[in-house]
């Protein structure tokens, strides 16, 4: 039997997006799994991939762009195969506190796509990032990092539990 091989896809390229990307693919490498971490704008073919994990960040109640324009580009190929879909966005303990569901766009695009699951995440608003709307949210002292790694791992562990159990 061959390793499996997962796609692990952000939208955004900084702030807490990459970084639960980064975490969902070491909990799957752990779990056995040859994993690919990369941005969701250089992703153009997933054929060769027996899972799919894509995630964006929410801004205003919509979904990272790049994010949706990759489900789009391959949503013919993403239909066959496993997809899960991911978010990270609010920027408080809500995400911890209980299960947001997804937003309509994205809810949408799980239909469309067959996906099995979606899990949205604490977001991150740090000083690192270097988004100018972030760092003024800092400065009025409206920022942090809400992204729980435990939890984060746990779900890419049912991740590969799932994909362990398609052979």
């Amino acid at each position: 039997m061959t390793q499996k091989w997962v796609l692990v896809a952000y939208g955004s390229k900084h702030g807490s997006t990459a970084g639960i990307a980064d975490e969902i693919g070491r909990a799957l490498r752990d779990d056995g799994f040859d994993t690919d971490v990369r941005p969701a704008d250089t992703v153009t073919d997933v054929s060769d991939y027996d899972g799919v994990v894509l995630g964006g960040a929410l801004y205003a109640g919509r979904w990272n762009g790049r994010a949706r324009r990759c489900a789009r580009r391959n949503a013919e190929q993403l239909r066959h195969r496993p997809l899960w879909l991911f978010s990270s966005g609010p920027v408080d303990s809500s995400a911890e506190q209980h299960d947001i569901p997804p937003v309509r766009g994205v809810a949408r695009r799980m239909k469309k796509l067959g996906a099995r699951e979606h899990v949205t995440f604490g977001g991150a608003l740090t000083a690192d990032n270097p988004d100018l709307f972030a760092r003024a949210m800092v400065r009025q002292g409206k920022g942090g990092d809400f992204r729980d790694p435990a939890r984060v791992r746990a779900w890419a562990h049912r991740i590969g539990a799932t994909l362990g159990e398609t052979g």
